[in-house]
């Protein structure tokens, strides 16, 4: 395990996208590339990317938006289609910051704003790095134990951090030890955010609109899947227990550029876990580099 290091000194920028506010830090020179993060309670850019952004910023510019309805970006989600309203707004980020085109880094939730974003504007991505994306239909039918805890996490009582630590130690990682408290406190802290409390912005489809969105949530019922030209890189922990590793090779046999990597003894986030590994694989990969 990477140890912790905190992220470099980072430009902070407050965006107007469609009339919402979004949150942006950078770092770095060269080729631009968004690292997405994903949408677990308390989630926010950089404390989801600080094992990475560091590494990363040696040969990029590393920008690292918290996603609509996280971190210091405006609250709310549109629950019709989840995954469009993030690609929409991310999108708009790249618009503000004058950019034709950029690499693409999603973990989860991040992962499936990203697809989402490729499949509708290809020309708008580079190249991408996916980490256990949601939306593969793994867990549509019947829902991981982690992605039932993390949608869990604001019903029945409410927040609370034995909630968060269970979700973060028992679902989110192989080793429980490997998380430090100060991760898992911080997280806490920025989950009890009034506004997410009232609206949190990942949660089960319901009402007579559900079944509409989980189709729209499914990438593997998207035909365009079959035609994206974007060079993609899955990367998967095997002992994922929030999004199940058998999506890595749907992935893989639908795309026509994904290469897919099975990490080992890892579980939903291999940017934390395998920091050392994420950061080298990524880093070739949109470059070019075999």
């Amino acid at each position: 395990m990477t140890a912790f290091t905190e992220p470099p000194s980072m430009r902070e920028l407050l965006l107007d996208v469609a009339g919402k506010k979004i949150f942006v830090a950078e770092t770095g020179d060269g080729p631009p590339v968004l690292l997405l993060h994903g949408g677990g309670p308390g989630a926010s850019g950089v404390s989801n990317y600080a094992r990475n952004i560091a590494e990363l910023a040696k040969e990029y510019r590393v920008i690292v938006p918290d996603l609509p309805g996280y971190g210091r970006s405006t609250k709310g989600v549109d629950g019709t289609d989840p995954f469009g309203y993030l690609a929409d707004h991310i999108r708009g980020v790249l618009d503000r910051l004058e950019l034709d085109k950029a690499h693409f880094v999603g973990n989860s939730y991040g992962g499936s704003c990203a697809l989402r974003l490729a499949l509708d504007t290809p020309e708008r991505v580079d190249r991408m790095v996916l980490m256990g994306p949601g939306g593969i239909g793994t867990t549509r039918a019947l829902p991981t134990p982690g992605l039932n805890s993390l949608l869990g996490y604001y019903s029945g009582d409410g927040p609370s951090r034995l909630k968060l630590e269970k979700f973060i130690r028992q679902y989110l990682v192989f080793n429980a030890a490997d998380v430090p408290d100060s991760v898992i406190d911080g997280r806490y802290r920025d989950s009890l955010d009034p506004e997410v409390v009232a609206a949190p912005p990942l949660r089960r489809p319901s009402g007579p609109n559900a079944p509409r969105t989980l189709w729209r949530m499914d990438f593997t019922r998207d035909r365009r899947l079959s035609r994206l030209p974007v060079p993609t890189l899955v990367l998967w922990g095997t002992a994922d227990k929030v999004n199940r590793p058998s999506g890595g090779r749907m992935l893989a046999d639908r795309m026509p550029n994904c290469d897919l990597y099975l990490v080992a003894n890892t579980g939903h986030w291999v940017q934390f876990e395998r920091a050392e590994l994420f950061n080298r694989l990524s880093a070739d990969f949109l470059a070019g580099r075999r």
